[in-house]
């Protein structure tokens, strides 16, 4: 077997990246890597993202063994979201994008109007 390429059109390694270079994925990984946290807490933390987003960011990251859901048997049902190992090893890194959007803001807006002031 070839070992993982991403640059080729065929390489499975692309559906990961797509799924942990989303911005929701981004920012429930950060999230729950301080602990776990009910779905309607993460829906409150992550400001514009709407319950069917969070829910389908939720499902895929658990497909891909990221992250752990735990239904806990009340009225109405309460629904805990947790890190796996795997998405432990993927949090820092992807937390580090949040990280470096937040620091480099202000240099990225002064560039799309540098930009768009000569387009």
């Amino acid at each position: 077997m070839n070992a993982p390429n991403a640059f080729a059109s065929t390489c499975p390694t692309r559906l990961v990246l797509d799924r942990v270079a989303d911005k929701w994925a981004v920012l429930v990984l950060g999230l729950l890597a301080s602990g776990p946290v009910r779905f309607n807490q993460l829906r409150r933390s992550i400001e514009g993202v709407s319950q069917k987003m969070l829910s389908q960011t939720l499902k895929s990251l658990e497909r891909d063994g990221l992250v752990k859901r735990k239904a806990i048997a009340t009225v109405p049902v309460t629904v805990e979201y947790s890190i796996t190992p795997l998405g432990e090893t993927l949090a820092a890194t992807v937390d580090a994008l949040r990280v470096w959007a937040e620091t480099h803001i202000d240099e990225v807006q002064a560039a799309q109007r540098r930009y768009d002031g000569h387009a």
